[in-house]
């Protein structure tokens, strides 16, 4: 066995891990009709079985506390747009620094993993300012935490990364070291399939 094959034979699930993962996304899916009026189950499902590298991604979406859930629907591509619905940041995806080259600029108290490293290695995308104020628009997110969003070449090559939250009933975008870390603060996601 090639090398390559070793790598996306590890990104198959199990049939009880497949039958679970859809359990819990369709639970979710009719939990929150308001996220996304006038979609099918069944269709979102079949398309889901047909990429079964996108249902590796979405479990490990739900597996670090993401609760992925469909968001929107891009009807040129005809791909469903899952975002990171749990109502704080997720947790299995928090104190870690911006990227890369953050990690490695810090002399001491590295965290364990960056996001935008954890998030490529996930077959996933943060989420823009954009897409997150979109998120926001559905319902209120991250009232205690906050999240890296993908941050603009621009104030990634001065040091900077930004990040969002909400508070006082408004989205707030802020600023921070690419190389700081806090608890509290971690990465939303976004898959399309």
């Amino acid at each position: 066995m090639t090398k390559t094959n070793e790598i996306s034979n590890t990104k198959q699930l199990s049939l009880e891990q497949r039958e679970e993962l859809f359990r819990a996304l369709k639970a979710r899916f009719e939990k929150n009709m308001h996220r996304h009026e006038g979609f099918e189950w069944d269709k979102i499902q079949a398309k889901l079985e047909a990429n079964t590298e996108k249902l590796w991604s979405l479990n490990e979406m739900e597996k670090t506390g993401g609760e992925p859930d469909v968001v929107g629907h891009d009807k040129e591509k005809d791909e469903y747009i899952f975002y990171d619905c749990s109502a704080e940041s997720p947790k299995g995806r928090r104190s870690l620094c911006y990227d890369r080259e953050a990690l490695e600029s810090r002399k001491k108290h590295k965290p364990e993993n960056n996001a935008i490293d954890m998030a490529t290695d996930m077959g996933i995308e943060l989420l823009t300012e954009e897409q997150y104020r979109a998120l926001q628009k559905l319902e209120n997110f991250d009232m205690k935490t906050s999240s890296w969003v993908l941050t603009p070449s621009e104030i990634r090559e001065l040091g900077g990364a930004i990040f969002c939250d909400r508070r006082y009933d408004t989205v707030f975008v802020y600023h921070n070291g690419a190389e700081s870390y806090y608890a509290a603060r971690g990465f939303r996601g976004l898959l399309k399939v």
